[in-house]
Parts: C-alpha cells; sequence; structure tokens
C-alpha cells in the first residue's frame, strides 16, 4: 500500500488545489474567552493546568510565558482550596486580547483575608505577571462564603514580567 503524502508536500507538488486566497498563519489577535468550573478540590488542580497551558499556547505565547501563566494559575488556586466553602467550585476564566492575556478566577471562601499577599508564593506570582489584583466581598448574599476574584494579566514577550 502506498504511503500517503503530507498535506504540505502534496501542496508543493501542487495536487491540492488551493483557490487564490492570502492564507495567513499568524493567530487571530482577538479571541473569545474561554473558561471552566471545576469542584474547588485539590484534584482539579491538573485541569486548570492543562487549561492554562492550552489556552496559552493556541494564543502563541512563548514556552517560558506559558509557564509563567500556568504556574501563576496554579499559585492562585492553591491559595484558595485550603479556604473554599465545601461543595462550592473555582471558575477560572482567560482572556486574550492579542498581546495580553488575563486570567480570572474566582471562588467562595469560608472567611475573608484568606489570601496572604505577604507569602513567598505571593512574591513569585508578583515577579512573574504584569498585573495581580484580589477582590474579596464581605458576602455572596446566601450567607454561605465570601466571592473572592483574583485577576492577573501577562503580555506577550515580556520575558520576565516583574
Amino acid at each position: 500500500m502506498p504511503r500517503a503524502r503530507s498535506v504540505t508536500a502534496r501542496l508543493a507538488r501542487r495536487e491540492i488545489h488551493v483557490p487564490d486566497r492570502e492564507w495567513s498563519l499568524e493567530s487571530r489577535t482577538r479571541t473569545s474567552p474561554v473558561g471552566v468550573r471545576v469542584d474547588a478540590v485539590p484534584e482539579q488542580l491538573t485541569m486548570l493546568r492543562a487549561l492554562a497551558e492550552t489556552v496559552t499556547l493556541m494564543a502563541d505565547f512563548a514556552l517560558d510565558e506559558v509557564t509563567d501563566i500556568r504556574v501563576a494559575l496554579d499559585e492562585i488556586a492553591t491559595c484558595l482550596l485550603p479556604a473554599a466553602v465545601p461543595g462550592s467550585s473555582i471558575e477560572c476564566e482567560f482572556d486574550f486580547d492579542g498581546d495580553r492575556m488575563t486570567v480570572r478566577v474566582i471562588g467562595l471562601a469560608t472567611r475573608l483575608g484568606m489570601i496572604d499577599e505577604d507569602s513567598f508564593g505571593w512574591h513569585v506570582l508578583r515577579t512573574i505577571t504584569d498585573t495581580l489584583v484580589v477582590h474579596e466581598t464581605d458576602t455572596d448574599g446566601s450567607g454561605l462564603g465570601h466571592p473572592v476574584v483574583i485577576e492577573f494579566t501577562r503580555r506577550r514577550g515580556d520575558g520576565d514580567a516583574g
């Protein structure tokens, strides 16, 4: 049985007809936000890491930038998990605008002030992100917990962001 030729080889030999139009291999400069909601349990960290890596790779970030975003998300989720209301979830949203990835992580905490912004992990977060903001709300209206929103951005091509 003859081996199938790759599409690239077939295009080069003009075995596949491509209509005359401009083709670009560049990534789109604007994408739709991508998000996921997972149970607030440590077993879901793998899902969040995988999503962070996939989204940033699809947005054509360099490997060191992909790692920075994945590590930042991992640190944030790890901070949220111990104080999460039992049975609650963590929501994570990625938004890319062409040169900057914005990541928003939302959880429901049992208490206010659960984020230690003086910790070593938080120092690392400030170093590998361009912006880092924490919003804590006194209550979610139901009395079940305190909504916490942590948002960071990472620009493409910054090398070391901090």
